[in-house]
C-alpha cells in the first residue's frame, strides 16, 4: 500500500506542477496582451486607391455535406467587396450527398451575375480538408488565398480590412478573430464561446505581440500563396492541418499578423455530439502536431528560446487534459492518503500552493471576459458563474479529450470527421432533424456517467475521512467534477441543445 501511495503522490505532483507551468505561461500571455492590445498599429498597408497595388485574391470554401448552410454561405460570400476582376471564388466540394446538386445550382446562379466562381469536385477525399485546399491551389489564380469554412459569415468589407497588411512581404498569413452568431443560444454555446474567446484574445494577441508562434485557425484568415508553397503546402497527416502548416511556415521565418479587431462571425455547434466531434479533432490534432513538430522547434536556430518554450506549450495545450484528468481521478485516493499518513502533512501544505494555478486562470479569463461583455460588479458576478461553469464542463470533457490526445501522441490515425452545421439562426430547432448528427453515443459516454458517480463518492468521502469531522478541502473540486461529468453524460445521452 505504501508503494501504491507513493506512485499516486508522484503522478499527482507531476501533473500539478505541469498545470502550474502552463498557468504561468498563460499569465505571461496576459501580461503581453495587456501591454500590446491597445498599441497603435503602424503596419505598412497596401494602397487600394492605387490599382497597381490591388492583388488578385482567391477565396476557397472547403465544404463536405453542408446541406443546411451552403445557401447562406454562398449568399454571404458573393457580397464581399472587392474589384470583381481581381476576385475568384473556389467551392471545394467533397460532398457525397444531395447538397452537391444544390451547390451546383447556387454556383451557376452566381456565375450568371458575372462573378468568377468555380464548383470544384474531386474523385476522392484524400487528405480530407487539407487535400481539397491543396488541389484547389493548383488552379487558384490569386496571389493570396482567403479560406472560410461553411459556417463562417465574413462581413462584406472583410477583404478590404485584411488584404492591405500584405504590404509587408514577410507577412505570410493574416488571421482574424472568430465571432459567434449564436453565442447565447444555450449553455453549451456559451461555454464554447468562453473557451474560444480566451484563445482569440488572450492567447493569439499574447503570442503574436511578442513574435511567438501563433496558428492559422483553419478559417477566417488569408494566406500568401508563396508562403504556402514555401512551407511545403498543405499536408493531411494530422487532424489539424492548420496548425501544421502554420508552424512549418513560421519555422521558415514567415510572419503572421493577427487582427483582434476584425471579427468574423460563425456558428457554434448546438448539440453536444457535434461539440464532442470538434473537441476530439482539435485535441488529437494538437498532440499529433506536437509529435510532428517538437524536434524541428527544439533544433531550430531561427527562433528564440522563449519562442520555443511558448511554441512547445502551445502544441501541448490539449495535453493538459491528461494532467487534469489524472489530477481528478487521483484526488480521491489522495484524500485518503492525506488522512492516513500523518507524516506527509508538510507535503500537503506545499501542494496547497498549486491552487495558485486556478487563481491565475481566473484572473486571465476575467480580462478576456470584461473585454467582450464589459466591466462592473454585476458583470464580475456573472463572470464568476461563467468561469466555474466553463471549468466544470471542461473537466467533464477531460476523459473524452484525453483519449483523443493519447491517440495523437501514440500515432493512432483516424478519419477527419467534420463538425455538423445547423443554420440555427434561421431554423430554431434545426438540430432535431439534422441528418448529420451522430445518433448513437460512444462507450466513452458510459464511462463519463460512471465518473460522475465516482465523484459523488469523492464528496461523500469528505465527510468520513480523518478524525476531526471530515476534510472538505477538495469538496468544491469534486462538486465541479460531478457537475461537469453529469452535464456531459446527460447531454450526450439525450442529445438536446
Amino acid at each position: 500500500m505504501i508503494l501504491l501511495a507513493n506512485i499516486i503522490i508522484i503522478i499527482y505532483t507531476i501533473c500539478l506542477v505541469l498545470i502550474f507551468i502552463y498557468a504561468l505561461a498563460q499569465l505571461n500571455l496576459l501580461i503581453n496582451y495587456l501591454k500590446y492590445r491597445n498599441k497603435e498599429d503602424n503596419s505598412p498597408k497596401l494602397d487600394f486607391k492605387n490599382p497597381d497595388e490591388i492583388p488578385f485574391i482567391t477565396v476557397q470554401l472547403p465544404v463536405f455535406n453542408e446541406l443546411y448552410v451552403m445557401k447562406r454561405l454562398l449568399i454571404n460570400i458573393k457580397k464581399l467587396e472587392y474589384p470583381i476582376e481581381k476576385l475568384e471564388i473556389q467551392v471545394l466540394d467533397d460532398s457525397t450527398d444531395e447538397s452537391v446538386e444544390m451547390t451546383a445550382k447556387l454556383v451557376k446562379k452566381i456565375q450568371e451575375k458575372g462573378i468568377d466562381i468555380q464548383h470544384i469536385r474531386r474523385s476522392n477525399r484524400n487528405g480530407f480538408k487539407a487535400g481539397a485546399l491543396k488541389e484547389g491551389l493548383t488552379t487558384a489564380k490569386g496571389e493570396f488565398i482567403a479560406i472560410f469554412d461553411a459556417d463562417f459569415l465574413p462581413k462584406k468589407d472583410w477583404l478590404l480590412q485584411t488584404v492591405p497588411y500584405f504590404k509587408d512581404p514577410k507577412i505570410g498569413v493574416v488571421q482574424t478573430r472568430w465571432g459567434h452568431i449564436n453565442r447565447n443560444y444555450s449553455a453549451l454555446t456559451r461555454i464554447q464561446a468562453f473557451m474560444l474567446d480566451a484563445h482569440f484574445t488572450l492567447e493569439q494577441v499574447g503570442r503574436n505581440s511578442r513574435g511567438h508562434f501563433i496558428n492559422f485557425n483553419g478559417t477566417a484568415g488569408i494566406w500568401r500563396k508563396e508562403c504556402i508553397y514555401d512551407a511545403g503546402n498543405w499536408e493531411g497527416d494530422t487532424l489539424t492541418e492548420d496548425i501544421d502548416l502554420s508552424y512549418r511556415a513560421q519555422l521558415k521565418n514567415w510572419k503572421f499578423k493577427y487582427l483582434e479587431k476584425v471579427e468574423t462571425p460563425a456558428e457554434l455547434p448546438v448539440v453536444i455530439s457535434a461539440a464532442r466531434t470538434q473537441q476530439f479533432r482539435w485535441n488529437k490534432g494538437g498532440a499529433e502536431n506536437f509529435q510532428k513538430m517538437i524536434k524541428r522547434i527544439v533544433t531550430s536556430k531561427n527562433i528564440s528560446v522563449k519562442t520555443k518554450i511558448h511554441g512547445i506549450l502551445h502544441l501541448l495545450n490539449s495535453s493538459m487534459f491528461i494532467c487534469i484528468f489524472l489530477v481528478a481521478i487521483l484526488s480521491i485516493p489522495m484524500l485518503y492518503i492525506k488522512n492516513e499518513y500523518g507524516h506527509l502533512k508538510n507535503y500537503f501544505y506545499v501542494m496547497s500552493f498549486f491552487i495558485a494555478s486556478s487563481l491565475i486562470f481566473f484572473v486571465c479569463y476575467w480580462h478576456m471576459y470584461k473585454n467582450i461583455y464589459g466591466n462592473g460588479f454585476v458583470k464580475f458576478l456573472k463572470y464568476i458563474g461563467a468561469f466555474f461553469t466553463f471549468f466544470s464542463v471542461a473537466m467533464g470533457f477531460s476523459l473524452h479529450n484525453t483519449i483523443g490526445v493519447l491517440e495523437g501522441h501514440f500515432g493512432k490515425k483516424s478519419e477527419f470527421v467534420r463538425t455538423p452545421k445547423f443554420n440555427i439562426t434561421t431554423i430554431k430547432d434545426a438540430w432535431k432533424t439534422n441528418k448529420y448528427i451522430k445518433k448513437k453515443p460512444s462507450f466513452h459516454v458510459i464511462l463519463e456517467g460512471l465518473l460522475a458517480i465516482y465523484f459523488v463518492f469523492g464528496m461523500y468521502s469528505a465527510f468520513i475521512v480523518g478524525d476531526q469531522g471530515g476534510d472538505f478541502g477538495l469538496f468544491p473540486f469534486h462538486l465541479m467534477l460531478f457537475a461537469g461529468f453529469s452535464y456531459v453524460f446527460f447531454k450526450s445521452i439525450f442529445s438536446k441543445a
